[in-house]
């Protein structure tokens, strides 16, 4: 099995789940898969994907498992209770090949929210690493192992960067399990001082690092159909988080609807807060002089706040930016399909996104419009009326 510990996902699927346990029990929503890729056809390995997520569905939460999670501080009792009786269901996922006959599968999970939410992180790991082992049947782990020594030089070895953190973000685009494990542990050996830890709860608890993470857009994009109005769903989802952490886990997404949008939601109150926010498109640079200048214009002083940088970063990227914001405010990098699938082989870009809460359609609209992801266009067409985001396509015409 590729798969075979429900902590082998990403931290901020439990943190949003606590969420969803404690205010939106009753949600519906359904995902979708997506592979960005042009010409891969995965159809092949369809029945081998459904396969392992039959034995995805078999695991249950180990005692291990739960005194660890018990022991993070954020994690409610009651949390605990419930995820001691909790496994994924098949009978809310469905993998075939595409009706379009055009090389693509498609998979989507439909059901209540409490019951997918875990689906999928694991489900692209297992996408990743059944395509994988199929198509580079002899991996080149020595490449593999050189790429990574070569990045971990470029910070390690530059005094400049001495104070630059970076952790792990690579579940879901992974090469494979045993990979993932191999990178993590040669960070631990050889990149201790700049490693700050995972997003991999497994890969935390079984080594020793933090698990880190906090909110996906999945979270923002939800509470377009859970909040009371439309144009404030994206306050209501910090303050619904605030009412859940008190102040902890707080780094808050930017980039659900924008960043002008999110600028302007997140007023003095947000910016005392939340300890930052997150990167995951548009331009990174530009993204960090806007937050700065920001919180500057609110009487905030940026040296106290962070901005997490892990939109499909590179270590040369993670060097650049970190020397451009280093001297002004807290800097953190969470790296991902560049430490974890980075081989030589071209990585798969595949996503798995709700698409409908409560039988509404829910979108997001990033500064990186090959992100958006959304089946109807006269909803995509409300929301940027709503938030005031103009439309890259009519922009450009």
């Amino acid at each position: 099995m590729i798969i075979t510990s429900l902590l082998d996902t990403d931290l901020y699927k439990f943190t949003m789940m606590q969420v969803v346990l404690h205010h939106f029990p009753a949600a519906e929503v359904e995902y979708r898969y997506k592979c960005r890729n042009k010409g891969v056809d995965l159809r092949p390995y369809v029945d081998e994907i459904r396969d392992e997520i039959a034995g995805l569905c078999r695991l249950r939460f180990q005692e291990p498992e739960l005194a660890y999670l018990s022991g993070l501080r954020f994690m409610k009792s009651d949390f605990i209770d419930f995820l001691s009786l909790f496994h994924l269901q098949q009978k809310y996922i469905t993998v075939q090949p595409s009706a379009a006959d055009n090389g693509e599968i498609e998979i989507v999970i439909k059901g209540p929210w409490l019951h997918t939410i875990l689906f999928e992180v694991p489900v692209l790991a297992i996408v990743n690493e059944v395509y994988f082992r199929a198509t580079q049947t002899t991996p080149d782990h020595v490449e593999g192992r050189k790429r990574l020594q070569s990045k971990m030089a470029l910070i390690r070895d530059d005094a400049a960067m001495a104070g630059c953190k970076i952790a792990d973000y690579g579940t879901r685009r992974r090469f494979s399990r045993t990979w993932h494990e191999e990178v993590v542990q040669t960070l631990q050996r050889d990149f201790a001082q700049h490693l700050v830890g995972t997003s991999n709860v497994h890969f935390a608890m079984k080594y020793g690092m933090t698990p880190l993470g906090t909110m996906a857009h999945e979270y923002l994009q939800a509470c377009q159909s859970l909040g009371p109005r439309l144009r404030d769903s994206q306050i209501f989802g910090f303050e619904m988080w605030a009412k859940e952490y008190r102040g902890d886990l707080g780094i808050a997404l930017s980039d659900v609807y924008g960043m002008a949008a999110f600028l302007r939601d997140f007023d003095l109150y947000f910016c005392k807060l939340f300890d930052g926010a997150r990167h995951d498109s548009g331009d990174p640079f530009e993204w960090g002089e806007r937050l700065i200048k920001h919180y500057q214009d609110n009487r905030v002083d940026p040296s106290t706040k962070s901005l997490v940088f892990s939109d499909s970063l590179d270590f040369g990227k993670v060097n650049a930016l970190y020397l451009r914001f280093k001297d002004r405010t807290r800097v953190a990098f969470g790296v991902g399909t560049n430490l974890t699938n980075d081989l030589g082989y071209t990585p798969l870009q595949i996503v798995i996104k709700m698409v409908r809460c409560n039988g509404q359609p829910v979108a997001k609209l990033s500064d990186t419009p090959s992100k958006n992801m959304c089946d109807d266009q006269a909803y995509l067409n409300y929301l940027r009326q709503v938030f005031e985001i103009a439309d890259p396509v009519a922009a450009a015409t």
